[in-house]
């Protein structure tokens, strides 16, 4: 499956539950867990979006095992992350552990992200075609 492919789908399926939180919160009136919210859209929506599109725009990552497995950690990372603020910001101190390391596979696959990056040089240009003046 191609890496870009599964990095859109993945977004949209934490776009979905962080709408899905937004709606929640707003029709209870209880905002007490618009951090964990805004963690889920940021990292789990827009930042597995870009990725998607960076993938997508460097054809030979489409099918690198490193760039899946950086998709794969981002999102395991973006999960438990989100679980774990919205349980702190609930009182429950025991989740600091859980963000910790959360927070640590995010750095991980940022960085692995950042190694990609650099080492996918310039952006393959399209083939263009030599203009001929006509006979």
């Amino acid at each position: 499956m191609k890496t870009s492919s599964t990095s859109f789908k993945v977004a949209c399926l934490f776009a979905i539950a962080g709408l899905g939180m937004g709606i929640g919160m707003a029709a209870s009136q209880d905002h007490t867990l618009m951090p964990a919210h805004a963690h889920l859209n940021l990292l789990g929506w827009v930042s597995l979006f870009l990725f998607g599109v960076f993938y997508r725009l460097h054809p030979a990552l489409e099918t690198s095992r490193l760039a899946m497995t950086q998709i794969v950690v981002w999102s395991v990372g973006t999960a438990f992350l989100t679980v774990a603020v919205a349980a702190l910001h609930l009182g429950y101190a025991a989740f600091e552990p859980v963000a910790a390391v959360s927070a640590l596979l995010l750095l991980g696959s940022l960085g692995l992200f950042s190694v990609l990056v650099f080492r996918s040089g310039k952006l393959p240009q399209p083939a263009t075609r030599a203009m001929t003046a006509a006979e």
